[in-house]
């Protein structure tokens, strides 16, 4: 028999705020996380605009300065915002059985700016002059290493990369080990540190991201018809997953439970989705079967929405097919509107905000959405434009496509006896 899974415990670096709390906040007063670039010089840039995290200082979350040195900034990020997820579950892991809680914390990128560094330095000094940590530092896997490593969590240690899809799908194979009994618990999530110049000019020369230099404030508007592409960001969402049993008899608060997960692939093109978003409704509808559920039963999708032509038009079409007349009468909202997109950390940073969402009961907004082009105002979707509203959510989605045809969703719903 199948085991139950809920959340309780979320952790979250941000660049509208570290910890649940300023997190929250944040999104429902709509505050907007986007800012000139300050970690390099982006003078010469196309985009000079990202979602940055603000004082972030690793000896707040208990990371040693001289481990601090040896964790590009991406690892660091994990580690604080898994630090942020344990504390917030109560779990007292000395009273656990550490060989049944895993890790899985993925990336997209992995340690950009420790890449960046490496040659920056291999070519002005020459290669005896490489810092002999470079390695440790920039390979993907390092965040999850880590967390294990500094947590003790001696169960499965893995790390998914599917571009913008990681976070959810590592949170997904994570419910899924606790789900048949391989695990009693895991930290699960996603992490990323892409504000560098490598990155930047790459997405920049694919022509994906904003060059609304002189107005970050209004740069990231998803579904808006003077949207001119995604905004880069930064930071890591984490989530502690338990078995239901496992949480009850230790008495742990439960934001929500994990009803469905899925997953599938385009098959079309390495950066563009495939046309009518018909894969994309095709995964949602296998989180809502694995739910148990019909598409009616949804109340909010937390859309990947990341202010691009293809993909909002997509994205939406995709859920008007699967959703049909139900589809207007859901709630819509893209969380990048505020934060910017964190490439391999946005799903698992947008699972916390459908957890908070079906836990307080509040929708956060998408901002800067004045007014939607004329082919999703066809669709009739609420996107939930400026301001944050009340709603009962019982059950919420998260979609994360990511490039490569990388698609996931993941299904929250009120937890109940």
């Amino acid at each position: 028999m199948e085991k139950r899974v809920v959340i309780t415990g979320v952790g979250v670096v941000s660049p509208v705020g570290i910890g649940k709390d300023a997190f929250w906040d944040a999104l429902l007063s709509g505050k907007n996380g986007i800012g000139p670039i300050t970690h390099f010089d982006a003078t010469e840039y196309a985009a000079r605009i990202a979602g940055e995290v603000k004082d972030f200082d690793p000896a707040d979350y208990n990371i040693d300065r001289k481990e601090a040195r040896h964790m590009d900034i991406s690892t660091q990020f994990a580690v604080a915002a898994a630090k942020l997820a344990i504390d917030d579950s109560g779990v007292d892991l000395d009273k656990e059985d550490r060989d049944r809680i895993g890790t899985i914390v993925g990336t997209g990128i992995g340690g950009m700016e420790t890449l960046h560094n490496l040659y920056k330095g291999l070519f002005a000094k020459g290669p005896s002059r490489v810092n002999p940590f470079v390695v440790p530092k920039m390979i993907g896997n390092m965040a999850s290493g880590q967390v294990s490593i500094v947590f003790g969590l001696k169960g499965h240690c893995a790390s998914v990369v599917t571009a913008c899809a990681t976070g959810t799908n590592s949170i997904g194979a994570a419910y899924r080990m606790i789900q048949r009994g391989e695990l009693d618990a895991a930290v699960a999530g996603g992490t990323e540190a892409a504000v560098s110049p490598g990155a930047v000019a790459g997405f920049a020369a694919m022509k994906a991201l904003s060059t609304r230099n002189d107005d970050p404030a209004h740069a990231s508007r998803p579904f808006d018809k003077d949207r001119d592409g995604f905004v880069m960001g930064e930071g890591s969402g984490i989530v502690f997953l338990e078995e239901l049993e496992h949480a009850k008899k230790r008495g742990a608060h439960i934001y929500c439970e994990i009803g469905g997960y899925g997953s599938n692939a385009d098959a079309y093109h390495i950066t563009a989705p495939a046309p009518e978003g018909i894969q994309q409704s095709k995964c949602m509808a296998l989180a809502v079967k694995d739910a148990g559920l019909t598409p009616d039963d949804v109340d909010y999708v937390n859309a990947h929405g990341t202010s691009t032509h293809l993909n909002d038009l997509n994205e939406s079409k995709a859920i008007a097919r699967l959703f049909g007349d139900h589809a207007k009468d859901m709630l819509v909202s893209s969380t990048k509107s505020m934060t910017g997109h964190l490439l391999g950390a946005a799903g698992a940073v947008e699972a916390i905000a459908c957890a908070l969402t079906i836990a307080t009961g509040h929708v956060h907004p998408t901002i800067n959405l004045i007014e939607p082009e004329d082919e999703l105002k066809e669709l009739g979707l609420n996107y939930v434009p400026g301001q944050a509203v009340d709603a009962d959510v019982k059950v919420a989605i998260s979609n994360s496509f990511g490039f490569g045809g990388h698609n996931a969703t993941l299904l929250f719903k009120k937890y109940a006896e």
